[in-house]
């Protein structure tokens, strides 16, 4: 597309292997971001994180880690990264600088308890749908401007209700069917869930992904995610997780 010369220059002038002091300003204010993972056959998801200014935390020039909350169970982000640790984070200031932020590593999953070891100072939330379950822990690789030329400039407007419904459970708090996919459903056919393992195959699942976070643990004990399972799994156990 005869764009070489543009992207090389870009590249050489704008592209960091950490966050300077003007990137970890930013990070510290922003109360969002967009989050790209991928399974190790390449499927994509794209989803948004959201929380407190400096929920995104800037660890050193070269690590950020933020919270994972309560979810709705799916947890693609976090099986994503379990499978490819590649991801992308794209913040975007609407409010003020009307600027964006590009950051791309590595990721790993971090046990709240092993996270706070080794960072002390990490907050606890008072609010329950904001308590950590894991972190996501994200090692900079680059990092780089996204142009201001094509982002809005917003304004906050006050909600009219107080408060947010942090960890609801309350389908009409949550956003209800707002985009009519159940009433649609029936055309899409019977939903069939991905078939579950039977119990020994799951339980002998369990035991690799348990040993191999020992491995890591072994590797940095301070910080090593300390797995999914536990070994007490008996052949009466649900073939699936919960």
């Amino acid at each position: 597309m005869g764009t070489t010369e543009r992207a090389d220059r870009f590249y050489a002038d704008q592209v960091l292997d950490r966050l300077n002091t003007r990137m970890r300003e930013f990070v510290a204010r922003q109360e969002m971001f967009f989050l790209a993972t991928a399974d190790r056959h390449g499927e994509c998801d794209n989803t948004f994180r959201a929380g407190p200014p400096g929920f995104l935390h800037v660890l050193d020039d070269r690590t950020l880690a933020y919270p994972e909350y309560r979810g709705n169970g799916v947890q693609a982000s976090l099986g994503n990264i379990e499978e490819n640790a590649h991801v992308g984070i794209l913040m975007v200031d609407f409010l003020r600088d009307r600027i964006g932020l590009h950051v791309n590593g590595r990721a790993r999953v971090v046990a709240d308890d092993a996270m706070r070891r080794a960072h002390a100072g990490l907050p606890y939330d008072s609010v329950p749908g904001r308590r950590a379950q894991v972190w996501v822990e994200v090692s900079v690789e680059e990092a780089y401007i996204h142009c201001a030329k094509h982002i809005p400039h917003l304004q906050k407007v006050p909600r009219p209700e107080s408060g947010r419904a942090w960890g609801t459970d309350d389908v009409k708090r949550k956003g209800g069917d707002f985009f009519g996919a159940a009433a649609e459903s029936a055309e899409r056919g019977v939903f069939l869930p991905p078939p579950r393992a039977d119990a020994a195959t799951w339980r002998a699942e369990a035991e690799r992904v348990l040993v191999r976070a020992e491995q890591r643990r072994g590797e940095d004990e301070e910080q090593a995610f300390t797995g999914w399972f536990a070994r007490k799994v008996t052949a009466s156990s649900s073939p699936g997780p919960a």
